[in-house]
C-alpha cells in the first residue's frame, strides 16, 4: 500500500532515512518489528550484565545491583513522563520541522532530569557509604547519559524510524563489551554500574550524530510549559509504575533481606526474553495506537485487545517453557540465584501476563490523550502492587510476595480495560454530531 500524498506534504524524519513513511498493515508490522529488534538489542546487554553480576559476585552483591537498577527505573520513568511520553503522543508522524524542534527540547529535558536527580543520587550515595552507597553514587554520575540514550530511542520511534533506534542500541551493546572487560577486572558492583552507564553515554553521543539534533537543556522550561497537561500526569503515572517496584524491592529487603531482592530480580531475568518483547512493543504501541486513532478510530479497541491478549498468551507460553528447564541448566545461567528464582516462575509469569493484558488498554488511553483516566488506573494498579507484594512478603516471604504481586497485576489490568471502554464510549458519543454534519 503506497502512502497518500498531497502537494503540501513535508519530508519527515523517516523519509530522511531514504523512504517515505509507510502506512497500513505493512507499515505497522515494519515499525513493530523494529521495536522488537531494538528492545532485543537493549535487553540482551542488560541481560548479560545482570547474569554476570548474579553468577560472579554472589546473591548479596546482586541484590545491591538490583536496588540500583530499580532506582534507575524510577528516574527513567520521570524522564519519560516529562520528556518522551508527550513527544510520542503529540509528535508521531508530524512534519520534520515540528519533530526536530520537539526532539531538541524533549532530549534537553531528559538531560536536565538526569543531571538533577543524578546529583542527588551522588550525594546520597556518598553519605550512605557501605556496600550500597558507592553503587548509587556511580549511578548518579551515569544518569544523564542513560536518560539521553533512552530519549533518542523514543524520538526515533515517534518519527517512524525504528531502524535508527535499533542501531543506537547496537552501538550501546558494542561499547559495553570492553567496558565489561574492565569491570570484570575490578570485580565490584560499582564497576559494573559505571560500565553499563558509560557505554550508554557513548550511544547517547552517537544519537546526536544520527539525528543531527543537539539537545537543548535550556528549552526544558518551554517544553514542560507546553506539555504540562500531559507531562505532569504522565510523570505521576510513570513514577507510580516504577516507584511501586522500588517500594516493593526496598520493603522486601527490609522484611525478608537483601538476598530476596536478588531472587526476585533473578526470576525477572528468567522472563527476560519475553520482557524484551513486551518492552519492545511498548516503544511503538502508543505511536501505533495514535496512528490507528487518526486513520480508523473504530478499530482502536480491537487493536488494543489484540496487543494485550497477544502479549498475555506469549507470557504464559514462555513461563510454561521455563518450568521445563532442568536445574543444571538453571544453575549454569544464574548460579546460586537459581534455586530461589525457580520457585517464583509461576507467580512471576502470571504477573507479567497480567501486565501484558493491561498494556494494550494503556496504549489506547495514551493515544486518546486521556491522561486523567490513565493516571487513575496507574495509581490504583501501583497501590495494589505495593500492597499485594508487601502483604505477601509478611505472609509468605519471597514466594508470598511474588503471588501478591501477581494478584495485583491482574486487578490493575481490569481497571485499565474498564477505563478504556469508558473512554471509547465517550469519544463515540462526542463524534456522533460530526458524523451527522460533516
Amino acid at each position: 500500500m503506497t502512502p497518500m500524498t498531497t502537494g503540501e506534504e513535508k519530508r519527515t524524519p523517516a523519509a530522511e532515512a531514504g523512504r517515505a513513511p509507510r502506512t497500513g498493515t505493512r507499515g505497522m508490522v515494519g515499525r513493530l518489528s523494529w521495536g522488537l529488534a531494538d528492545q532485543a538489542a537493549s535487553s540482551l546487554s542488560n541481560f548479560v550484565v545482570g547474569i554476570y553480576v548474579a553468577r560472579e559476585l554472589g546473591l548479596t552483591a546482586f541484590g545491591v545491583f538490583s536496588l540500583a537498577w530499580v532506582t534507575y527505573g524510577v528516574v527513567l520513568s520521570v524522564s519519560r513522563g516529562l520528556a518522551t511520553d508527550p513527544l510520542v503522543v503529540r509528535f508521531s508522524g508530524v512534519p520534520e520541522s515540528a519533530w526536530r524542534g520537539a526532539v531538541a527540547r524533549s532530549s534537553g529535558t531528559a538531560l536536565d532530569v538526569g543531571a538533577a536527580i543524578g546529583a542527588a543520587c551522588l550525594v546520597a550515595g556518598l553519605m550512605v557509604g557501605g556496600r550500597v552507597g558507592p553503587a548509587f553514587a556511580c549511578l548518579g554520575v551515569m544518569l544523564p547519559g542513560l536518560l539521553l540514550q533512552d530519549a533518542w530511542r523514543y524520538a526515533f520511534f515517534a518519527a517512524g524510524a525504528g531502524r535508527k533506534a535499533f542501531v543506537n542500541d547496537v552501538v550501546w551493546g558494542v561499547a559495553l563489551v570492553p567496558a565489561m572487560v574492565v569491570a570484570a577486572h575490578v570485580g565490584t558492583v560499582s564497576a559494573f554500574v559505571l560500565a553499563w552507564g558509560g557505554s550508554a553515554a557513548v550511544a547517547a553521543a552517537y544519537g546526536c550524530l544520527q539525528s543531527g539534533i543537539r539537545p537543548r537543556p535550556g528549552g526544558a522550561r518551554e517544553w514542560l510549559r507546553r506539555q504540562r497537561d500531559l507531562g505532569y500526569r504522565y510523570l505521576v503515572e510513570n513514577v507510580g509504575v516504577s516507584g511501586a517496584g522500588q517500594l516493593r524491592a526496598y520493603g522486601l529487603g527490609v522484611i525478608v533481606g537483601v538476598g530476596a531482592v536478588g531472587v526476585v530480580r533473578g526470576a525477572e531475568l528468567l522472563m527476560g526474553p519475553f520482557l524484551a518483547v513486551l518492552m519492545g512493543l511498548s516503544l511503538v504501541t502508543v505511536a501505533e495506537s495514535a496512528r490507528v486513532l487518526r486513520q480508523a478510530p473504530h478499530r482502536l479497541g480491537r487493536f488494543c485487545l489484540l496487543l494485550g491478549g497477544g502479549q498475555a498468551v506469549a507470557a504464559l507460553l514462555w513461563g510454561a517453557t521455563l518450568l521445563l528447564v532442568p536445574d543444571q541448566l538453571g544453575e549454569l545461567v544464574l548460579g546460586d540465584v537459581w534455586s530461589g528464582a525457580s520457585e517464583l516462575i509461576v507467580p512471576v509469569t502470571l504477573s507479567v501476563a497480567g501486565a501484558g493484558i493491561g498494556t494494550g488498554a494503556a496504549a489506547g488511553l495514551r493515544a486518546l490523550a486521556a491522561a486523567r483516566r490513565s493516571l487513575r488506573c496507574q495509581l490504583f494498579a501501583s497501590v495494589c502492587y505495593v500492597g499485594g507484594g508487601l502483604a505477601g512478603a509478611f505472609w509468605g516471604g519471597t514466594v508470598g510476595s511474588a503471588w501478591g504481586a501477581a494478584a495485583a497485576s491482574l486487578c490493575g489490568s481490569a481497571a485499565w480495560w474498564l477505563h478504556l471502554r469508558s473512554a471509547l464510549r465517550e469519544r463515540h458519543h462526542e463524534s456522533i454530531p460530526e458524523v451527522r454534519n460533516p
